[in-house]
């Protein structure tokens, strides 16, 4: 049983499974808040991302109860290996983003996936 409906109309279906862009959201805020333009979603969406890039680069953690956490690990730099080469390359330190799910969308997800054919590969 596939995921149909609401989930996933206004997705396209990628190697990895179905996505959901930028745009796409915007539309889908646009359409459930007819009140709203589609600009204002536009800004809406743009100001929430911008802000949690922005807490993220500060080094805080966004938490979004419910939905989930943003927050940024510290890699230690490092000595690896050029693969094609197999020479020495010396690798900076860097900040990755993370984000671990919350709760709800856990129960969430996992609903779905006792009833549809999402498979844990993916």
């Amino acid at each position: 049983m596939a995921l149909t409906g609401p989930v996933i109309l206004g997705t396209f279906r990628t190697p990895e499974g179905f996505a959901v862009i930028k745009s796409e959201l915007i539309d889908r805020i646009s359409v459930q808040n007819p009140h709203l333009y589609w600009q204002d979603a536009e800004k809406i969406v743009n100001t929430i991302f911008s802000e949690i890039t922005a807490a993220m680069a500060r080094g805080d953690r966004v938490e979004l109860r419910g939905f989930g956490v943003f927050f940024v690990r510290f890699r230690e730099g490092r000595t690896g290996r050029n693969p094609r080469t197999g020479a020495l390359v010396s690798v900076g330190s860097k900040a990755v983003p993370f984000f671990r799910s919350g709760k709800e969308m856990k129960s969430l997800l996992n609903s779905y996936a006792r009833g549809s054919d999402i498979h844990a590969s993916r």
